[in-house]
């Protein structure tokens, strides 16, 4: 009974002396801690909240995305505005794809020019990934295929043709027409021969050249 009531005792006196530390150590790092503690709480809620502002954002520009979509088979034009608004006042994905979007629908209204310079802002901007810079190129190769200059345009498609270039193919597709374009049909049916027996090659571009190769006696 007595060790029990040692054990007891011993146990009180610890815990009076560890109360005591953690008082001093509050005393000593207390508003430390406060302050460390509103921080957290502060930083977790702006947090929320900017996750809250920011999945509210990209709804609207998903829906506003949708509507020009949705506009561009009857109001080509209100639609390419929407899109051309969007690639200034918006950030992300959505400004990327309305830039793209912008850049084809005036293309495919014949205002070439306008639609070269829209490529040309794409693939010059830094801030985004290679892949879609070179996509801008080989977009904007494509809108000028029937008027820029044939050597221009060889040496702009020529680093996309790298092996490791995920647009090697259109770039490689790309630079034959233009050697058509040319006169340069040697050159032009050895590139689309070997784009057509390429394993990598997508199916449908490989039955494509081959046509082409056989119209142009490759």
């Amino acid at each position: 009974m007595a060790d029990t009531s040692d054990d007891f005792l011993l146990r009180e006196i610890d815990e009076e002396l560890q109360q005591e530390k953690y008082s001093e150590l509050w005393n000593k790092y207390g508003k430390f801690f406060i302050a460390v503690v509103v921080v957290v709480v502060i930083g977790v809620g702006g947090y929320q909240g900017w996750r809250s502002y920011d999945l509210s954002n990209r709804q609207q520009q998903s829906t506003r995305f949708a509507t020009a979509m949705n506009a561009i088979a009857e109001q080509p034009e209100e639609a390419r505005k929407t899109f051309a608004k969007m690639a200034d006042d918006v950030s992300g994905g959505y400004a990327l794809m309305a830039q793209f979007q912008n850049a084809g629908l005036l293309a495919k209204s014949g205002d070439r020019i306008a639609a070269t310079a829209a490529y040309a802002k794409i693939s010059s901007d830094t801030s985004i990934d290679a892949i879609y810079k070179d996509l801008a190129i080989i977009l904007g190769a494509l809108n000028d295929l029937d008027q820029a200059d044939p050597a221009t345009l060889t040496e702009t498609l020529a680093p996309l043709r790298a092996t490791e270039n995920p647009w090697r193919h259109s770039a490689t597709e790309l630079t034959a027409l233009v050697a058509l374009r040319a006169g340069d049909k040697k050159t032009a049916g050895e590139l689309l021969t070997s784009l057509s027996k390429d394993a990598t090659a997508p199916n449908s571009m490989k039955a494509r050249v081959s046509e082409i190769v056989s119209q142009i006696g490759g």
